[in-house]
């Protein structure tokens, strides 16, 4: 019987381990499709971003309740499954609390400090799905939610509860069969722990028989429900709990407000405005070599802006990953709270919906096909031009993601790309090409009113 565990324990770890290595090559291969972007510089103030913001969750504390109690979620769910490692050798070697034979005293204190995060946990997650499904803030009943999303939520914190669950059962009928000196149970003596003895009322009237069948029920199905929860990651806004950690260390470290200008457009406007800085025209008629700030920014690409996400960054992509879905940042938008189409979680949620179609069609065809779509067909230009670049989604958002960045990519793209903007900003943008001002005068006569009475 031991044997036959060992054998089938060992298959379902290979099986799981193989499907997720599988699905993060997956994910890794659809975030390098971006272009290039170097983020390596200055890795001290990196490094503190990764632990206060990934480790330390330092955004989400503007609300100290909300912030402790997901905390508690991250840190219980990560430390309690420390123990895994005990189960995974449990599985493999045929033993049974391996542990204990090195630990002792430190072996039953730390389950029973594990048993303490795992009650937080169980009532973090209860508190959250009252929040979500019975409190319903707004944020969560929002439409961008409808379908999977708002179900996704849901299972995840569900299953962080039937786990947690599991975790304290398979320790009540353990420690019970402990005192009662059945089999090999009574060899380990751990005494009870903190929270899982507290069910023993429920369980004494159970043979011992039944208490193994009961601790090894729970045991396979906590550690077969950990497997399945890692191969469920790639397909949950809850990646971000692996995806956080890089994204807080690649994230920018300029100014949130700070636009990134198009050198090579930045250079045209330049001779616009000076024509004496322009480089003379080669005696044969061609085109003047541009400057080498401008050709190396326009080398890598032929469009200016972002009409796919091939056009984005893959540290944009890794953002569309990394969002938790948690609205704060649609919350905090000025163009979403008075109404406007805008969601920067949506935009968010549709880069990373076009970018795994994306994904789907190299999988299907050993390369990228034409599909006739790109991301303005999930991301329509009326949200585009309702965002009014303040920054509050960037400030706002717990994982450092910047959801500006592709809006301002893809109205760049819509512009100059595809000469989409309203009447009004085409007026605009031919004053200031002829004109160099927004206004319809022409240069000579702009100073003529301190001439005049």
């Amino acid at each position: 019987m031991v044997l036959f565990q060992q054998i089938a324990f060992v298959l379902a770890l290979a099986v799981a381990t193989g499907l997720f290595v599988k699905n993060i090559r997956q994910i890794r291969r659809n975030i390098l499709l971006g272009k290039d972007e170097p983020c390596n510089d200055h890795p001290g103030q990196r490094w503190k971003n990764l632990l206060l913001l990934a480790f330390g969750q330092k955004k989400m504390f503007r609300n100290p309740l909300v912030a402790m109690l997901h905390l508690l979620i991250y840190a219980g769910f990560i430390i309690i499954n420390l123990e895994v490692l005990e189960i995974v050798l449990d599985g493999i070697l045929g033993t049974h609390r391996l542990f204990h034979g090195f630990g002792g005293p430190l072996y039953s204190a730390l389950i029973n400090a594990f048993e303490f995060l795992a009650v937080g946990v169980f009532f973090s997650c209860f508190i959250f799905l009252c929040r979500r499904n019975i409190l319903k803030l707004r944020r969560f009943i929002s439409h961008d939610l409808d379908g999977w999303p708002r179900s996704d939520a849901n299972y995840i914190l569900l299953a962080e509860i039937a786990l947690m669950t599991l975790f304290l059962t398979m320790n009540a009928a353990d420690t019970l069969l402990q005192a009662r000196g059945y089999s090999h149970y009574a060899t380990h003596g751990t005494g009870d722990f903190a929270f899982s003895r507290l069910l023993h009322p429920l369980l004494n009237g159970l043979s011992n028989g039944a208490l193994v069948t009961l601790e090894r029920t729970c045991w396979w199905l906590h550690i077969l429900g950990i497997l399945a929860f890692l191969n469920y990651l790639p397909y949950s806004k809850h990646l971000h709990i692996l995806l956080a950690f890089p994204n807080a260390y690649y994230a920018r470290l300029e100014p949130e407000g700070k636009l990134r200008n198009m050198p090579a457009i930045q250079q045209e406007v330049l001779y616009a405005m000076q024509p004496e800085t322009a480089p003379p025209t080669p005696a044969d008629g061609s085109a003047p070599p541009p400057p080498p700030a401008a050709a190396s920014a326009a080398a890598p690409t032929d469009r200016f802006g972002a009409k796919d996400v091939f056009d984005l960054s893959w540290r944009n992509l890794m953002d569309a990953y990394s969002c938790t879905e948690c609205g704060r940042c649609s919350a905090a938008c000025p163009a979403n709270t008075t109404g406007k189409l805008l969601s920067p979680r949506k935009i968010m949620m549709s880069t990373r919906d076009r970018l795994e179609e994306v994904g789907r069609n190299i999988n299907a065809n050993g390369r990228f096909t034409d599909d006739g779509k790109n991301l303005l067909s999930y991301i329509s230009v009326e949200e585009l031009r309702a965002c009014t670049t303040c920054n509050a989604c960037v400030t706002e958002c717990p994982v450092s993601i910047s959801p500006l960045e592709i809006i301002v990519e893809m109205r760049r793209a819509l512009i100059m790309e595809d000469s989409n903007a309203p009447q009004e900003w085409n007026a605009l943008f031919g004053n200031i090409e002829n004109n160099f001002a927004p206004w319809k005068f022409s240069p000579d006569d702009r100073d003529k009113w301190t001439t005049e009475a």
